[in-house]
């Protein structure tokens, strides 16, 4: 009888600690957890579960369904508790939420296994409902020790939905949409790590907060709305935030503008400068700092600007007189091998790729350092092969690979830095040099970021630039998620006024406030141009898009016809504008005087860039025309017609003509019923023969400027120079046969 009391009793006591427990991880009873604004409507289960995501006005529900996957989850490096890390091996351990409930304006979550709550603050406004990280609390478990209940969170997810799937997903922005709803996971600070997966059907749209870059405080902006109001939506989440005005900037004016860019501009010649880009219909001018620094860095002046500011000042002023906006050109974060940063005393925040330490002490002379950890890949690549030990630079010619472990073949001192001896176990590192070996990257932990900044700043601020283009934006060490945008916003934050639009060449999720543009990409031969453009700007104009962001069709290198190339022909500018004017993108032309007045077709290139420019920016072109410029295949050239009106016209070159002479280039269209041709001579002048009636064959400037057609009986010549057009009153055939048989005069 005793014995069945007792059983009786410890089964009771087992009830109510199962109770208890259940009860401590349940909360406050909840069959679901309804956050709601006047938009759309999420439910989340008491088992932390997505239920709902619908979007009020449409009733579209939003959520792909049946997908059984945690809204909030935490993850440690390894499981940091005594009792998990004994039954689970040592490697990342992600716990899901497994009960929440609300309190107010928190939401309270708790996780399986592990004895963590998180407290996620709401902000619940008419455009979008705000999700923060407001703290960790602790729950002591049934067993275990009190040293063990504060063990660390490496990795939170604030929010991930599963968001089925629309005709767009635009990663940059992490936004599925299509022409009626669109829905947008949108980080809130620079400290949040957005990122999507894509499954079957859906794409799960992640937000989350990583220790080694910050976790409390991290937040998110979850939006469902109306396509045609998404950047609405988002310009009051960068209002609320103070976030850079990405959505003010893409509504600005300017921002369809091209730009000319230019790397060696001074107060001798910015008038030309300034000439070439009103030719070519340029409202920027971009100036690198190459222009008016000798090193990037301190940037002191070069001898072009003895007046160092003042001639700068002088420089921009004229190209605003002209009523064209300036930019800067920068590289941001690193800096020259020559500059003071760097020789001949390397400053301490320079980045280190790598750490080593002296396994043997180090004489001031030694050429061999023997190390305890592998050098294994570092870099063997010339010019990169920098050790930094204290305030000296060391460059080495190899390493081993087994013990022990050496740098061989070192140059002691290098860049004008001074040999010093080092005792056993001295710390040292790789110098994280740039795959452009002129420049060393920073270590973005510390404060020379924030220096460099500054002194950009206020450049950018007395010269009086108003659009600027980051370079070299993929030069940081990791995390590039988080470290990509942050050194962008540390200058942002100190270019006043904010800049009118952003180019860069590298991009995170926060970027999208930031580079207001997609990035050009570097320049691309004359022979191989349209085939790139092609491959690599229209591939990225139709990503970009879905980010509702247009990019930049340039770099275009404006190179000379000479030994190795054609050079830049006006052909290739109709081909590259034109594609431009599909996806409603400027383009950015790389000019320099000595080229500019080299070239011989320099008024036909500007003048095809003008055009383009000019009819893109006046919305000349019809979405049906859009369309067709989308077909690659395709050429167009834009003409004005007898009126001086833009028309629009598809061409096709002509091949072999003159001999298959590589001269002349030539391309045929119909217009009004008859053959046209338009041609001219690559890289000099020269006349151009063939046998027609002359009575079927009309010379133009431009179309309704003829101009006199020299010839003696069948026997036509014209010249070939500048860019002309030739009527036939022939058939195409007979046209093409006729020109193929031309021959080339000097």
């Amino acid at each position: 009888m005793k014995k069945n009391i007792l059983n009786t009793a410890l089964l009771f006591v087992l009830i109510l600690m199962i109770s208890s427990c259940s009860s401590k991880k349940d909360g406050p009873h909840q069959q679901g957890i309804t956050i709601e604004n006047p938009e759309f409507r999420l439910v989340i289960g008491t088992n932390g579960k997505a239920i709902s995501l619908k979007h009020k006005p449409s009733g579209q529900e939003c959520l792909e369904q049946g997908v059984d996957l945690p809204v909030f989850s935490l993850t440690q490096s390894r499981p940091y508790n005594n009792e998990l890390q004994l039954a689970y091996p040592a490697k990342s351990k992600t716990f899901a939420a497994d009960s929440v409930y609300r309190s107010g304006d928190d939401l309270i979550v708790r996780f399986e296994l592990i004895h963590i709550l998180a407290v996620i603050s709401l902000k619940i406004t008419d455009d979008y409902i705000g999700f923060s990280l407001k703290k960790f609390d602790y729950e002591a478990p049934p067993f275990g020790k009190h040293w063990e209940l504060n063990t660390p969170v490496d990795e939170f997810t604030l929010l991930q939905l599963p968001v089925r799937d629309r005709d767009n997903f635009g990663e940059w922005l992490n936004v599925v949409w299509d022409k009626d709803v669109a829905v947008n996971v949108l980080g809130t600070d620079p400290y949040a790590k957005i990122d999507n997966v894509k499954c079957k059907g859906y794409h799960l749209l992640t937000a989350e907060a990583v220790s080694e870059v910050k976790t409390l405080g991290v937040g998110a902006a979850l939006i469902a709305t109306k396509t045609n109001m998404l950047l609405n939506r988002i310009d009051q989440v960068e209002k609320d935030y103070n976030l850079p005005g990405g959505v003010k900037s893409r509504r600005n004016e300017a921002y369809k503008y091209s730009y000319l860019e230019v790397s060696d501009i001074n107060p001798q010649n910015v008038d030309e400068y300034i000439a070439f880009a009103r030719k070519g219909g340029f409202h920027a001018i971009e100036i690198s700092w190459m222009s008016f620094a000798e090193t990037l860095g301190h940037f002191p002046w070069r001898p072009e600007y003895p007046n160092g500011m003042s001639d700068l000042q002088e420089v921009v002023g004229k190209i605003k007189q002209a009523g064209i906006i300036p930019g800067f050109h920068i590289h941001y974060n690193k800096v020259q091998k020559t500059d003071l940063y760097v020789s001949p005393v390397p400053d301490h925040r320079l980045n280190l790729s790598r750490m080593f330490t002296l396994a043997s002490p180090l004489d001031q002379k030694s050429t061999t350092i023997t190390v305890e950890e592998t050098p294994e890949g570092c870099t063997l690549n010339e010019g990169r092969r920098i050790l930094k030990l204290g305030n000296e630079l060391i460059e080495y010619a190899n390493y081993t690979t087994s013990r022990p472990y050496q740098f061989t073949g070192c140059m002691r001192g290098t860049l004008n830095s001074h040999p010093s001896a080092y005792g056993l176990g001295y710390k040292f590192g790789l110098l994280d040099v740039d795959t452009w070996p002129i420049f060393i990257r920073f270590d973005q932990k510390t404060s020379i970021q924030q220096e460099m900044a500054e002194r950009i700043g206020k450049i950018y601020r007395e010269a009086g630039f108003e659009f600027v283009y980051f370079d070299g934006a993929e030069d940081i060490p990791i995390p590039y998620w988080f470290n990509t945008s942050k050194a962008q916003l540390e200058v942002y934050n100190c270019l006043e006024p904010k800049p009118l639009f952003a180019e860069g060449a590298c991009k995170s999720h926060f970027s999208w406030h930031i580079l207001t543009r997609g990035n050009a990409f570097d320049v691309f031969k004359p022979e191989v141009i349209k085939e790139a453009t092609r491959e690599h700007p229209v591939a990225e104009a139709l990503l970009v898009a879905k980010d509702f962001t247009s990019i930049n069709f340039g770099w275009i290198d404006y190179l000379v016809p000479g030994k190795t190339t054609i050079g830049m022909q006006p052909d290739m500018f109709e081909y590259v504008c034109s594609r431009a004017a599909a996806w409603n993108c400027p383009i950015a032309l790389r000019g320099n005087e000595q080229n500019l007045k080299a070239h011989p077709r320099t008024n036909d290139n500007l003048e095809v860039i003008r055009r383009w420019e000019e009819a893109r920016i006046h919305n000349f072109f019809t979405e049906k025309q859009k369309e067709e410029l989308k077909n690659l295949k395709q050429e167009y050239i834009l003409l004005t017609d007898e009126s001086g009106n833009f028309e629009l016209q598809p061409y096709e070159q002509l091949v072999n003509i003159a001999g298959s002479s590589t001269e002349i280039r030539a391309f045929i269209f119909n217009r009004k019923g008859k053959i046209w041709v338009v041609y001219w001579h690559t890289n000099g002048e020269g006349h151009l023969v063939f046998k027609a009636n002359p009575e079927q064959v009309q010379l133009f400037r431009e179309p309704g400027q003829p101009l006199p057609v020299e010839h003696e009986k069948n026997r036509i010549t014209v010249p070939a120079g500048d860019r002309l057009y030739l009527e036939f009153g022939l058939p195409k055939s007979e046209v093409i046969q006729t020109l193929k048989e031309a021959k080339l005069l000097d």
